[in-house]
């Protein structure tokens, strides 16, 4: 059997092979026509139990083939899986968008919102109807039939357009390598990352040492390497990966640069289509913010806010580069090895002999205990097939040891393996149509430094924050309540607040009770000491303004792409150039081409959105304060209610609704700003 068409239980990731995908999907895209077409007929009742939940259920199928394909596709990205996913997308791709446009299947939503049978719904059913309305209007089923046509096609050449600017973007990362083979280029560098590089040196049967574009060997580079001409080669083939340069080993058909421009033409087309006067408008029908001036507003409060903090952050780090390191011109590549020389002068320590406490088992028991405590639940670790013989897989148990989900863990970087963090929800809490209860299944997926020797991996405070992140995500799926698909765990969540429990979960890494029983040295294994906890909290808004302002000038320069941009005459890195000469305090050399990777808005779905991480961010800072308000960060009875309002509802409600409920008020900016060192404490 093919083991994409096996729903029984977990995903057979044994067995699937890129081979498998076309039958399988072929096969559930006929069947969901066919379903289709029987409920959409004339003679079927309009009513939830008739119509909305056999669809909902029936189209599931492939929701979940289709998303095991392109998780695959994201973790092991060589040719035979991205040839598999790329020749089904445009099918996939079709199928969902002329759903979206059957009118037949809008009447019926639109009749069961009519008549009596909706009020006797659950709210949680109510908001799936209102959601599906919304959605099918959003896709264009009211258009005349023409434009129909015109509309799925550009939403057909989108989804290929995105797929392609990972694709470039990964490419071009894998692309350079730089192999050192005089010892004292190596100085300032950790003995780990040395340790590393010689390894993937050898594995590739060179001599040396061998530093790639990955996460945790860039960074190594360049947070601690002195060699300031290595620091910049790295800095230039990053800042330039997926562009019209070549000197970093790029292909010109991997310059991204045609693509963006298409995809906001594209984008524009689909908007104006539907009725909306910009991409941004459209893209907020299903957010918080009602309008790009509302985001627009939001992000030039905060900037100015944080600019005054920004600046004496830069004025003191240019002092110290020069009075310390003879950096009389700091450069953009000696950014993060002079703010970590400062770190270090100032706080008498560094991020290296921090991390050598972060050991993961002792890091993942420190995670799971925190989450007992605050919901309840149990993590214990448990056997599934994986993708990878370094993925992880666990369950999930309430308080009587009864399972209630799952997860997988993928935490280390590799080639084939898309970059950055994420969390991918395999299946969704549900009520089957039977009366039997589906366990939802999610996926955290990191790109941390793998183990070497037999010591285990170690991570730093970051890559801890990362980590906490995406768990955040994943418990945010997982510890649902609701048993209707379009509402549970993360589905139908407002996009500008599916941040608020991940960005919720990072304020428990900067608390001693938390930190003081999730370390163990690597060496000795003893626990990471107060006194250096304390200069690590001290440092905790080391550098915040110029944070705070670098994200503003990515929501910024996002925003006004999709609201304020002519992709026909306009030049998108003149667009960022004036967003960055309206907030950045640094500006990078002009050949950098930030735009070319940022994989949020034109590989992923945060266009006109990635403003959502600061949104989201004021949520979460106050949800954090209410733990505050209590004296002690581990209160298990406001965990409890956290879950409660927040985790167990899903997306049943509007977010702005859970969040009344569980703060008694609405949200407000001082908990973030006194979290960021910018107002007294």
């Amino acid at each position: 059997m093919n083991p994409l068409l096996s729903f029984a239980a977990l995903p057979d990731f044994d067995h699937i092979l890129p081979e498998h995908v076309a039958p399988a999907v072929t096969q559930l895209l006929a069947e969901g026509r066919a379903l289709i077409q029987r409920l959409a007929a004339p003679e079927s009742p309009a009513t939830w139990a008739d119509f909305a939940a056999p669809l909902s259920e029936g189209l599931e199928r492939l929701s979940r083939a289709w998303g095991v394909v392109g998780h695959l596709h994201s973790v092991q990205d060589v040719p035979d899986w991205r040839d598999a996913y790329n020749a089904l997308l445009p099918e996939v791709t079709r199928f969902y968008s002329e759903m979206g446009q059957n009118l037949a299947l809008f009447e019926k939503y639109k009749t069961l919102r009519a008549s009596a049978g909706f009020a006797r719904l659950s709210p949680a059913r109510r908001r799936v109807v209102d959601n599906e309305i919304r959605d099918f209007r959003l896709s264009g089923a009211e258009l005349p039939e023409a434009d129909k046509l015109r509309f799925t096609a550009v939403i057909e050449e989108l989804s290929r357009l995105a797929a392609k600017f990972s694709e470039n973007l990964l490419d071009a990362t894998n692309a350079f390598t730089e192999v050192v083979t005089k010892a004292e280029d190596l100085r300032g560098l950790p003995p780990e990352a040395v340790r590393a590089a010689r390894e993937t040196a050898e594995s590739a049967g060179l001599r040396g040492w061998k530093f790639t574009l990955q996460a945790p060997s860039y960074l190594s580079v360049m947070k601690y390497a002195e060699n300031r001409d290595l620091r910049y080669r790295l800095y230039r083939a990053y800042a330039t990966r997926a562009a019209e340069f070549d000197d970093s080993g790029s292909k010109p058909e991997w310059n991204n640069a045609p693509l963006m421009r298409r995809m906001l033409e594209l984008r524009a087309e689909a908007a104006r289509l539907i009725g909306f006067c910009n991409f941004a408008k459209m893209s907020l029908a299903t957010k918080m913010a009602e309008s790009p001036d509302e985001v627009l507003t939001f992000l030039r409060d905060m900037a100015a806010r944080a600019r005054p903090f920004a600046e004496r952050d830069m004025r003191e780090l240019r002092a110290f580069a020069a009075g310390q390191l003879g950096l009389d011109e700091m450069e953009a590549w000696d950014m993060a090895y002079a703010s970590e020389k400062l770190r270090q002068a100032r706080y008498d320590f560094s991020e290296q002999e921090v991390r050598s406490y972060f050991t993961e088992p002792k890091v993942l028991a420190g995670l799971f205990r925190l989450v007992r405590r605050l919901y309840g639940v149990v993590i214990k670790p448990d056997r599934a097939p994986v993708w990878h013989e370094r993925a992880r897989f666990y369950r999930v148990e309430n308080g009587q040891g009864e399972l209630i989900g799952a997860f997988y863990l993928d935490l280390y970087a590799r080639e084939e393996k898309r970059g950055g963090a994420w969390m991918d929800a395999f299946v969704s809490r549900c009520r089957k149509v039977d009366g039997a209860l589906q366990m939802p299944i999610a996926c955290l997926v990191c790109n941390f430094s793998r183990p070497l020797g037999d010591k285990p991996a170690t991570f730093t405070h970051d890559e801890v924050e990362t980590l906490f992140h995406e768990a955040g995500h994943a418990f945010h799926h997982l510890l649902t309540r609701m048993e209707d698909l379009g509402v549970s765990g993360i589905n139908g969540v407002e996009w500008d607040a599916v941040e608020l429990p991940s960005q919720f979960m990072e304020n428990f890494c900067r608390e001693w009770a938390v930190l003081k029983t999730m370390t163990a040295h690597v060496d000795t294994g003893k626990s990471l000491p107060r006194a250096l906890f304390d200069r690590m909290y001290a440092a905790r808004n080391f550098q915040s303004g110029m944070i705070t302002l670098r994200q503003i000038e990515f929501a910024l320069f996002d925003i006004l792409l999709y609201s304020a941009f002519d992709p026909k005459k306009d030049n998108i890195q003149s667009l960022l150039d004036v967003v960055r000469e309206e907030v950045a305090v640094f500006i990078p050399p002009a050949w950098q081409r930030f735009p070319n990777s940022f994989s949020h808005i034109f590989g992923g779905g945060y266009a006109a959105g990635y403003y959502s991480y600061k949104w989201a961010e004021v949520l979460s800072a106050d949800a954090y304060a209410a733990f505050e308000e209590t004296g002690n960060p581990l209160d298990a009875a406001t965990g409890r209610r956290f879950l409660d309002e927040i985790l167990a509802y899903g997306g049943a409600r509007p977010a702005l609704e859970s969040f009344r409920a569980f703060r008694g008020r609405a949200p407000k900016t001082d908990a973030l700003l006194r979290h960021g060192g910018m107002i007294a404490r």
